[in-house]
């Protein structure tokens, strides 16, 4: 059911571990793709609906994640890995690219 995660994720526009903001509602796939199999899948299980295709959208059919399919990201979505820690220079660095202060890091960090 991996592939159909994936599926699912990509039409919501959120990472492999379900984080994002759920920018978008679809996935568009013509018949005989295996996407659209995954999809007419998903449908069946009623994570998904979908609408025929339309001129709009090149004739293959338009498919939406339902409130269902979106709790079944939400739970099935692995885990991310753990951050690394940073060493004091690199948060020193990270401190720098947030700054945002047109200096270089030398400049920044007074050396130049």
């Amino acid at each position: 059911m991996a592939d159909l995660l994936q599926i699912l994720q990509h039409s919501l526009g959120v990472d492999q571990f379900g984080r994002g903001s759920q920018y978008r509602n679809h996935f568009v796939t013509g018949e005989g793709s295996q996407d659209h199999r995954a999809c007419m899948e998903l449908v069946a299980k009623g994570l998904m609906t979908r609408r025929l295709g339309n001129a709009l959208s090149g004739g293959d059919d338009v498919f939406f994640v339902t409130a269902t399919g979106i709790d079944y990201v939400a739970v099935n979505s692995p885990a991310p890995p753990p951050t690394p820690k940073l060493t004091r220079s690199q948060k020193r660095y990270q401190a720098f690219l947030r700054a945002d202060t047109g200096l270089s890091f030398a400049e920044w960090i007074g050396v130049a």
